[in-house]
């Protein structure tokens, strides 16, 4: 499986080059990053500067990149899994676009412990039909956006079982919840990871569904899954659902 990596020196660059190097079955055959100072063997700065054949690319590197990404991507014909988050409308727009002529796998989180985490909220949420939601992610204080891709993810499992919910994020002032309010609260500091929390509470109990990652490379890891995932697959727009329907 060769890959052409986006984002090729960035954090998570590294991470998935490292993941690659322990799967027999993956290469990183080529680098895009407009970051570097200039081309080299390894990585090119440029989409056009890129000629390496490959079989997916994985992008790890930023929201803005988007249309130059899947203009390559259109133009070789090639699998996209997109790991950045913080899309405009727009460039969902343009995502969608170029799932009408290739596969493109776009996912909040690449590791399989947040799909497992959406599908339990999901099920919980069916038990406790009157419960209150509130949802809380935890970061490192170098993160660009806040609530996170996937805090909003969570939410949208939340949506999908009650479509009344109305995401409140940052609470302030005066004035009393209302039922379908769901919180999303966002904390950066230090070096965090990532650790994402759904609360379920009733005047009861509380039902606290967490997930804590480690360290990113398992993120890396899902997207070499996901890449794997897309290789032989038709034009659309697949998750992380599709790819545990496979596992």
């Amino acid at each position: 499986m060769r890959i052409i990596l986006v984002g090729y020196e960035g954090h998570m660059g590294h991470e998935v080059r490292a993941s690659a190097a322990r799967t027999p079955e993956a290469e990183i055959v080529m680098g895009v990053d407009p970051m570097i100072p200039e081309d080299t063997v390894e990585c090119v700065r440029s989409f056009q500067a890129c000629a390496a054949e490959a079989d997916a690319v994985i992008d790890f590197s930023h929201h803005s990149l988007t249309r130059a990404l899947l203009d390559f991507a259109r133009t070789r014909g090639l699998p996209v899994v997109l790991a950045t988050t913080g899309q405009t409308e727009e460039e969902k727009r343009l995502i969608e676009e170029a799932a009408g002529e290739i596969p493109v796998f776009l996912a909040a989180n690449y590791s399989l412990g947040i799909a497992v985490l959406k599908d339990l909220v999901q099920r919980a949420l069916a038990l406790y039909p009157d419960a209150e939601v509130e949802i809380l992610e935890e970061h490192h204080d170098r993160k660009l956006d806040a609530p996170s891709g996937t805090a909003l993810a969570l939410f949208g499992a939340v949506k999908e079982i009650r479509p009344e919910a109305r995401a409140v994020t940052g609470r302030s002032g005066m004035g009393k919840r209302q039922p379908e309010d769901v919180g999303i609260h966002a904390v950066r500091m230090g070096g965090t990871v990532g650790k994402h929390s759904v609360m379920i509470g009733t005047q009861n109990e509380t039902l606290t569904l967490t997930h804590q990652a480690w360290s990113r490379g398992v993120f890396a890891d899902g997207s070499l899954k996901a890449a794997r995932f897309l290789i032989g697959k038709g034009p659309g727009l697949y998750d992380m659902k599709d790819l545990l329907r496979e596992e």
